[in-house]
């Protein structure tokens, strides 16, 4: 491979990793990863200079402002950092420091926060604006959502004319650690780490869902201040937090890099205490005048940098490996360990994700393993080490029962994981119940996680069809709880039971069988009866339902505690059977994207239309789209939308086309 060729593979791989990262909020790949390709790139485009563009990830700030948010432009550009991993790389940067300053100089350590950055702004003394960083020059404006969080002062001691300042909303670990057990009961994608789920939470549509994830925030920077003038960085935090802001802790000075090198690897082996993630450590020269004579490149100042803590992964013993079941059904492989310090504490056991990383990996019980924790919660078995084994190893097979109940374990063609069968599985209840009383399934308002947990504690429940023995008295008695809010959850599970058949069917939770695939089977099937009793040819000759949905639901029904939960479920007075309801099917097999403002319904609703119309929504354009609906400010979706030749409707022109 050529070095023109290796600097352009760089370069799609950087923008890629960049994009999930930075817009989609899902990474793919680790930080230390990341910035060792970003690293090669540098060091390529240094030796062959006529090979550098001006769109290089080396030159741009990797994210960008997203449709979703007004863009708000940045009074003083949100850049990024140089990075550094040995500290040979942090006395060069110091060389370079002395030669433009001399000896007239010191530095600020502090702790780089692994989140989203973000800017304030006040006028007055009161906060107008909050924006993410975006590409450096344009964020996003997200004032509404840091609205809701708390440690952001909302009015100052101090009327000042203008201030702005820098920030990094951050998700702490125990709170990341009880957001993604939700994300497990509700059945959704867990996020990755704590910045990942920040970032989402962050940019949320709805204000209320970014105040119920209990974000925080530290201010690390003064951006700019009219009417006030400071000399130095360690000057201005304290100005910061005598003005009530959250200001970023453990920073330090010292008069040499050795002495801050110190403190770096000090803050380094502290991380794991921390309530919060780390990525590393910052060196920031602390004057200000000093920082003016120092400059900056298009991407970095040129007076600070950042120190990346390397992956740490070591090797241990794999001495047995046992099965966790989910409140999905999952049945995930986990390996117990000999003892291993690592990153800071002590690690007895790991993830081993799925059979099929197990298989792929040839892991066996009594192999070496290394292992790595880097930052995460759970640490996770990257590899063994086939060239230690004795001969005592022996691989691993999953059960064939859950070893919870004893149902048979399923796995769907063309999923990795392995899942108990039994919905009534004491491993996966909880999250039966809670998505059965959800708003798409049954809808009984006033059943979340929180109160289906306190019923389950207190033996109230143990199965979903338990829901409709409950009292007014029994339910009052649990915390929180009083006689109306029981009146209200009663009146809301009685109400459930005239639901749609569709909706019931959604409601049980089947494998392969969402919203669209439950309104599919209750409109041709009439009747419950009908659909437990169907044989797979009888799915498979219906529109959209192919083999595996089909074969998932004549599974679930072969299972006689299924069964039993639905004549127990008809004997509470649930519906049973369909009721035709006269909706069209218009937009059957028809593909819409919605983009920009439209004039007088939101998105959510002409959405509903759509699907209750037999339509699809779909969150991009592509040639397998056949209308875009656009409003007001419909960006780059309705400009695509224009070079394919789809169809193009106003809001007038597509209410237009219902029955």
């Amino acid at each position: 491979m050529s070095v023109e060729q290796r600097i352009t593979e760089l370069r799609e791989q950087l923008r890629h990793y960049s994009d999930c990262y930075y817009n989609e909020d899902s990474p793919v790949v680790d930080d230390f990863t990341y910035d060792r390709l970003l690293r090669e790139l540098e060091e390529l485009e240094t030796e062959h200079p006529q090979l550098r563009t001006e769109d290089s990830p080396t030159v741009k700030v990797g994210g960008k402002a997203s449709e979703v948010f007004s863009p708000v432009t940045h009074r003083v550009p949100l850049q990024s950092l140089e990075d550094a991993f040995s500290y040979e790389e942090l006395t060069d940067f110091d060389k370079r420091v002395q030669n433009a300053l001399g000896t007239d100089y010191e530095y600020v350590v502090e702790l780089k926060i692994d989140g989203l950055s973000v800017s304030l702004e006040y006028e007055n003394g009161v906060f107008v604006r909050g924006a993410t960083r975006g590409d450096g020059t344009v964020g996003e404006d997200v004032t509404a959502n840091l609205m809701e969080m708390k440690e952001i002062p909302k009015v100052l001691p101090e009327n000042i004319p203008y201030l702005c300042v820098r920030g990094e909303v951050y998700m702490k670990k125990a709170v990341f650690e009880e957001l993604n057990a939700m994300q497990e009961i509700l059945e959704k994608k867990p996020f990755a780490n704590p910045r990942n789920a920040a970032a989402v939470s962050l940019r949320q549509k709805d204000p209320k869902v970014t105040a119920e994830r209990k974000l925080s925030l530290f201010v690390f920077n003064l951006q700019l201040c009219e009417g006030k003038s400071f000399s130095t960085h360690q000057e201005s935090l304290s100005f910061l937090k005598e003005l009530g802001f959250p200001v970023s802790p453990y920073f330090n000075r010292f008069s040499n890099m050795k002495d801050a090198f110190s403190e770096i690897t000090r803050l380094g082996e502290m991380r794991e205490e921390l309530p919060f993630d780390i990525d590393g450590a910052v060196v920031k020269v602390n004057n200000f005048s000093s920082r003016v004579l120092l400059g900056e490149t298009s991407k970095f100042p040129k007076w600070a940098i950042a120190y990346k803590y390397p992956a740490e992964i070591k090797e241990t013993r794999l001495t047995n490996i046992f099965i966790q079941v989910g409140r999905t059904g999952v049945l995930t492989p986990n390996a117990e360990l000999e003892s291993v310090r690592l990153a800071g504490t002590t690690v007895r056991k790991a993830t081993l994700h799925n059979y099929d990383n197990i298989k792929e990996k040839d892991i066996r019980i009594g192999d070496m393993v290394r292992v790595r924790k880097a930052g995460d919660i759970i640490p996770e078995v990257l590899e063994s080490v086939p060239e230690q084994r004795n001969g005592t190893e022996t691989e691993f097979v999953m059960p064939a029962e859950c070893p919870v109940c004893n149902a048979p374990i399923v796995r769907v063609e063309g999923e990795a994981a392995h899942r108990c069968s039994n919905v009534e599985c004491p491993a996966q209840i909880l999250r039966n119940i809670v998505h059965f009383a959800s708003k798409d399934a049954m809808d009984i308002e006033g059943l979340g996680p929180q109160i289906v947990s306190l019923l389950l504690d207190h033996g109230l429940i143990q199965k979903v069809s338990d829901i409709y023995t409950l009292t007014a008295e029994n339910i009052a008695s649990l915390e929180r709880m009083g006689k109306k809010s029981a009146e209200n959850l009663l009146s809301a599970i009685e109400a459930s039971k005239s639901r749609e058949l569709d909706r019931l069917i959604y409601a049980l939770g089947i494998r392969q069988i969402g919203k669209k695939a439950g309104k599919i089977l209750a409109k041709n099937f009439k009747t419950m009866t009908a659909v437990m009793d169907a044989a797979v040819e009888e799915f498979t000759s219906i529109f959209e339902i192919g083999e595996i949905s089909g074969k998932s639901v004549v599974d679930f029904f072969s299972l006689e505690s299924n069964r039993q939960l639905i004549e127990e479920l008809a004997n509470h007075g649930v519906n049973m059977e369909y009721t035709d309801t006269g909706v069209s099917e218009i937009f059957l097999n028809k593909t819409f994207v919605l983009t920009g403002t439209l004039p007088t319904m939101s998105r959510s609703e002409a959405s509903k239309l759509i699907e209750d119309n037999g339509g699809k929504v779909s969150s991009s354009v592509s040639k397998k789209t056949d209308y875009v609906l656009a409003g007001e400010e419909a960006g780059s979706k309705l400009k695509k939308a224009q070079d394919l030749g789809i169809t193009i409707l106003s809001e007038e022109e597509f209410l237009g086309m219902l029955p």
